[in-house]
């Protein structure tokens, strides 16, 4: 395994999205065991990047981290985030970045990672009733008083992502990126390396699609992102089935698999880039780290970056309206 640097901050190259273990597909939270197996080898594979978030669960995905990790809290650069649980009275899924409220989720946070310190702590998405100036500088309190290392965005646009930075250095945003939403690539890359801040893509498999074993929605329950999703509804996910079979074709040719195909593809984009493919099991563990020993040849990343866009929007018209871009 590779490290590169995120800002200051080494992390693995390829790192672990643990969401999915508790929180947003069908059969999330159902096997804890698996889920800890999982954990404990991507560590030994040497993955140090896990990321999770107070909203998955909510609460009980930093909950297993704190069990899995008690003995092995050294090996890990622990990313958690804040934002979309308003611990003031809303309650989850309703955006919360005032001071008083990141003061609350950081130390509900620590005490469910079991841990004195976060490596890197994200504003969740950006709230528009509360200048990111005073997010950011009580995430810089936090950082003064050694709660918290470092500090990232998720889904910021560039105005925000220069403001928050004006205050105080942020290491990483975190954004879907992928061969499935390139979205990034116009506005937020290129700032992102003017201000030498890292980037973290999270869904860097299309949920799932980009592995070439979803060839049917069927089976997908109500609570799954991808339930009604628009990606994964109707003529568009039909449509869609083409891309997956064009990333198949390239796996077939490099003797590798589609998932590996599209991590290589991220990792080929430059050396500040960290993906956190999620997964729950052991063997998709293993699948997912090997794609740093992949190297494409130019003919198939060319290949790759041609395809045409997806049909459908990334998100419902509400997630849509969370993000910046």
């Amino acid at each position: 395994m590779r490290y590169i640097k995120l800002r200051d901050l080494e992390v693995s190259r390829i790192g672990l999205g643990a969401m999915g273990m508790s929180h947003g597909y069908t059969d999330s939270g159902t096997d804890e065991a698996e889920s800890v197996r999982t954990l404990h080898h991507a560590l030994e594979l040497g993955v140090t990047f896990i990321d999770t978030a107070e909203i998955y669960g909510p609460y009980a995905n930093e909950e297993l981290l704190g069990r899995a990790l008690k003995r092995r809290r050294d090996q890990v650069v622990l990313a958690t985030k804040f934002g979309l649980v308003s611990h003031t009275g809303a309650g989850v899924w309703h955006l919360d970045s005032s001071p008083a409220n990141i003061r609350t989720a950081v130390e509900g946070s620590l005490t469910r990672l079991g841990t004195d310190h976060i490596d890197l702590y994200y504003q969740h998405r950006v709230d528009p009733n509360i200048p990111i100036e005073d997010t950011v500088g009580a995430l810089a309190e936090l950082v003064a008083e050694g709660k918290v290392r470092a500090i990232g965005l998720s889904e910021a646009g560039p105005d925000t992502i220069r403001r928050a930075h004006a205050v105080h250095p942020v290491t990483a945003v975190q954004s879907e990126y992928s061969l499935w939403t390139r979205d990034p690539e116009a506005r937020v890359l290129p700032l992102l390396r003017e201000l030498n801040i890292g980037f973290v893509p999270f869904a860097p498999l299309g949920h799932g699609f980009l592995t070439g074993t979803i060839r049917s929605t069927d089976a997908f329950k109500e609570g799954d992102f991808r339930h009604g999703n628009p990606r994964f509804t109707g003529e568009n996910f039909q449509r869609n089935l083409r891309l997956a079979d064009e990333v198949q074709a390239v796996a077939a040719e490099a003797d590798v698999t589609p998932a590996q195909v599209a991590l290589a593809w991220l990792l080929a984009q430059g050396d500040d880039i960290a993906p956190i493919p999620g997964t729950k099991r052991v063997h998709r563990v293993e699948e997912n780290t090997a794609a740093d020993a992949i190297r494409l040849t130019a003919d198939q990343l060319d290949r790759l970056t041609s395809l045409p866009a997806p049909a459908g929007a990334t998100h419902t018209e509400a997630g849509l309206r969370m993000l910046e871009r």
